[in-house]
Parts: structure tokens; sequence; C-alpha cells
């Protein structure tokens, strides 16, 4: 079977209803917009040497499939977010535990991995407004599930960025 079905080709898709959308969608905005930082990630884990990093950016790829999921059938995020939340926060609070504290504003620049992590923070930025839109037109009650998770875990990339600079003694700009 082709992997091309040609039902895309008018500018339309299926979102979580039966009957075709807009690719322009707030909806399939969001989903392609997490789809996007999943990859990203995958291409930041190819350039990360350590191991317990890499396998903590492949469960993160797996979150966001769960967190895509959760968009089409509002279902099965709750505990993956609780749990994450708190394991972003812990890894946050280690990383900057060893990084100079912050005194001004932080430029993404740098080690190339650690600009790597920068584009992945404002790519996830990007997902959380696409995010909050989709479920703020659409009156969805959500944004507790969902947002905590992608705003730490911005966090987290933010960290990781400053701490890739500060440990190949890069000046953290």
């Amino acid at each position: 079977m082709p992997i091309y079905t040609k039902k895309g080709d008018q500018g339309k898709t299926f979102g979580n209803q039966s009957q075709p959308v807009l690719k322009s969608d707030d909806l399939i905005e969001a989903f392609g917009s997490v789809d996007e930082l999943s990859s990203f990630i995958g291409l930041v884990a190819t350039k990360v040497k350590e191991n317990d990093l890499k396998l903590f950016l492949n469960l993160i790829q797996k979150d966001l499939y769960f967190l895509n999921a959760f968009l089409f059938k509002n279902k099965g995020f709750e505990k993956i977010s609780k749990k994450r939340v708190k394991i972003f926060e812990q890894k946050i609070d280690q990383i900057q535990s060893k990084t100079p504290k912050i005194n001004r504003f932080i430029l993404p620049f740098g080690t190339e991995l650690s600009c790597w992590f920068h584009v992945l923070r404002i790519v996830c930025r990007r997902v959380e407004r696409r995010v909050v839109n989709y479920l703020n037109k659409n009156k969805k009650d959500d944004l507790n599930i969902i947002i905590p998770y992608l705003n730490r875990l911005s966090d987290l990339f933010f960290v990781l960025a400053r701490w890739f600079n500060n440990k190949n003694k890069e000046i953290l700009v």
C-alpha cells in the first residue's frame, strides 16, 4: 500500500472528528507543532553524548506522542503530566545548582549543543502558544493538564542550554 492517500490534496485532513477539517485548523496546528518539537528533540538527542540524557529525551518524545493523543481524545495525559512536571522540576533544580546564578538576560549563544537546546526551548514555547490557542478557542478545560508540562519542559531546555555552555567552559551570555 502506498504512503500517499491523496486525501489531503484539497487542504483538509481528519482531526478528532469524522469530518475533514482544514489543515490550518487550530487542532491541526497544535498537533503539528507538538510533532515538530518531537522531531527537533530527536535531532538534538543525536548530538548528546550523555546516555541518560539521550534516554530522557526519548522519553519526552514518547510523552509528546501521548500529548497529541490527549489533544484528540481528551484522556490519557493527566498522570504523565503530573509525574513528569515533578521530574522536570527536580532536574531543573539539579542542573541549576551546577550553573552560575543568572543576573542578566541570557542570549541563545555558545556551544552548538547549547544553541540546539535554545531552539528546543523556543519551539516548545510555540507549541505552548498553539495548544493554548486551540484549548481557549474550543473552550476546553485542559490547560492545567498540558501547559504546566510544556512550561516546565521549556524551562528544562533553558537550563540544559546553560549547563552545556558551562560544562564546556563557554561564556554564559
